[in-house]
C-alpha cells in the first residue's frame, strides 16, 4: 500500500496527468447532466398528454355529441402514445434522440402514420448526440493515450528505466502497479459520476454493476492495446501518433466504412416510401367501385360482413375500411423494410465483437433500450393500440350506432405494457 501512494503522489505531481484526469471527469459530469436533462424533457412532455388530450378530445366531443356520428369522433379524434425513457436512457440516448417517443395516431391508416417523416436509417456506431456512451466510447480512449503512451519510454528517454527496474519492487511490478494506478483513476472519474447519476435515476443494480464492468473492461482493452506498442520501444512521440491513429482507424474509420458496407448489403428504402406507398393506395381507393372495397375488407374481417349494405351517400365505414385496406397493401413493404433494418441491426452487433468502440455502444443502448429493437418494440405497441383502437370503433360503425360523448371515455387507451407483433 505504501508503494501505491508513493505513486500516487508521483502521478499527482505530473500536471499533464491531472489535466486529463480533470478535464475527463468534466466531461463524464457534462454528458451525464445532458442526458439527464434530455430524459428530464422527455418525461415532463409525456406528463403533459393527459391534460392536452383531455383538451382534445372535450371539445370533438362537444360537437361530435350534436350529430352523435361515429365515423366523425373516429375520424377527428388523436390519441397519443407515448414511449417512456428507461432509467439508463441518459446515459446512451441512441435512437431517442432521431425517432419519436410520442406518437398521436388516429384510427386511420397506421402505415403512413409510423413511417411519415421517417429519412433516416439507424447508423451503425457514428457519433450522436453527447451523452456519457459518447464520451466513454470517442473521448476515454484518448485520455488513456494520454496516461499511457510513454508509460515506459518517458522513463527510458529520461535515463530512469535501468534504475528504477534495479530498486526493491521494480522492473514489472512497478509497471503493473503504476499500470493499475491510472486505470484506478481513469475508471473513477468515469463511474463514479456515472454511479451517482444511476442511482439519482433509479438503475437497477445489476445493470449499474454491468456498467461499471463495461467501463473497466473498455478502458483495459486501450491500455492493453498502449502496453503492446510500448513493447516496441519507440519514442514516447511515436507511440503517442500510433495510438492516436489506432483511435481513429478502431473507432471511426473502420466503423464508418463497416456503416457503408453494412448499408450496401442491405439495401433498406425509407420509411416515408411506406408512407408515401399507403397514402397512394388510399387516394386511389375513391376511384374503385365501394362493393370491391368492401369484399375485400370483409374478407380480411368476415365479423363485419353482416353490416348493413351500403347506399348512395357516404359512410364512414367505407371510408376506414379502404384506409385499412392501404395499410393491409404495405404489409410486404413493412415487413421487408423492418427485416432489413434487423438485419443491418445484427451485422453491426456482430462487428460489436471485433471492434470494441461498436460492441460497447451496442450494449449501452440494448441496456438502456434505446436501440433499434427498442424502437421496434414501441412501434409493436402503437400497431396493438391502434388495432384495439379501429375494433373500439367499427363496432358502432359497422352496427350504425349513435356514438354519444360518453363513449369517448370507453375508447381504448393506450397502454405502454402491452405490444403486438409487427403487421
Amino acid at each position: 500500500m505504501t508503494l501505491f501512494l508513493h505513486e500516487l503522489r508521483l502521478l499527482l505531481r505530473q500536471r499533464l496527468t491531472l489535466f486529463a484526469l480533470a478535464l475527463l471527469a468534466l466531461l463524464t459530469i457534462a454528458a451525464l447532466a445532458a442526458g439527464l436533462a434530455e430524459v428530464a424533457r422527455q418525461r415532463a412532455a409525456i406528463a403533459a398528454i393527459p391534460a392536452a388530450q383531455a383538451e382534445d378530445i372535450g371539445a370533438i366531443a362537444a360537437w361530435v355529441d350534436q350529430k352523435k356520428d361515429a365515423g366523425s369522433a373516429a375520424y377527428y379524434s388523436f390519441h397519443p402514445t407515448w414511449d417512456a425513457p428507461s432509467p439508463l436512457a441518459f446515459a446512451a440516448l441512441g435512437m431517442r434522440d432521431v425517432a419519436p417517443y410520442i406518437l398521436r395516431v388516429r384510427a386511420l391508416g397506421l402505415e403512413a402514420q409510423i413511417y411519415d417523416g421517417d429519412t433516416f436509417n439507424p447508423e451503425l456506431a457514428l457519433p450522436g448526440r453527447f451523452d456519457f456512451a459518447f464520451v466513454l466510447v470517442f473521448l476515454a480512449p484518448l485520455f488513456v493515450i494520454a496516461l499511457f503512451h510513454d508509460l515506459v519510454s518517458g522513463e527510458r528517454e529520461a535515463g530512469r528505466q535501468r534504475t528504477l527496474e534495479a530498486l526493491p519492487g521494480g522492473g514489472a511490478a512497478l509497471w503493473r502497479r503504476r499500470t493499475l494506478l491510472r486505470l484506478v483513476l481513469l475508471w473513477a472519474v468515469l463511474a463514479l459520476p456515472f454511479a451517482i447519476a444511476a442511482a439519482i435515476e433509479g438503475v437497477a443494480p445489476f445493470t449499474v454493476l454491468l456498467v461499471l464492468a463495461v467501463i473497466a473492461a473498455y478502458l483495459l482493452f486501450w491500455i492493453a492495446l498502449a502496453a503492446l506498442v510500448g513493447r516496441l520501444r519507440w519514442s514516447s512521440v511515436a507511440n503517442a501518433a500510433t495510438l492516436a491513429a489506432a483511435w481513429l482507424v478502431l473507432v471511426l474509420i473502420v466503423p464508418t466504412l463497416a456503416n457503408v458496407l453494412i448499408n450496401q448489403a442491405v439495401p433498406v428504402n425509407q420509411g416515408a416510401e411506406i408512407a408515401l406507398a399507403q397514402r397512394e393506395a388510399v387516394n386511389r381507393a375513391w376511384d374503385i367501385p365501394r362493393e370491391a372495397t368492401m369484399r375485400r375488407f370483409y374478407a380480411a374481417h368476415p365479423e363485419w360482413a353482416d353490416s348493413a349494405p351500403l347506399g348512395s351517400e357516404f359512410h364512414y365505414k367505407w371510408y376506414f375500411a379502404f384506409h385499412e385496406n392501404g395499410d393491409a397493401s404495405v404489409a410486404d413493404r413493412v415487413r421487408a423494410y423492418r427485416a432489413g433494418l434487423e438485419q443491418r441491426d445484427a451485422a453491426g452487433r456482430a462487428l460489436g465483437w471485433v471492434l470494441p468502440s461498436v460492441g460497447v455502444q451496442a450494449l449501452l443502448t440494448r441496456l438502456a433500450d434505446t436501440d433499434l429493437a427498442g424502437q421496434l418494440a414501441y412501434q409493436d405497441r402503437i400497431r396493438a393500440s391502434h388495432a384495439r383502437l379501429r375494433n373500439f370503433y367499427y363496432g358502432y360503425l359497422f352496427r350504425d350506432r349513435p356514438f354519444e360523448k360518453a363513449d369517448f371515455d370507453r375508447a381504448p387507451r393506450f397502454d405502454p405494457r402491452i405490444g403486438g407483433p409487427a403487421s
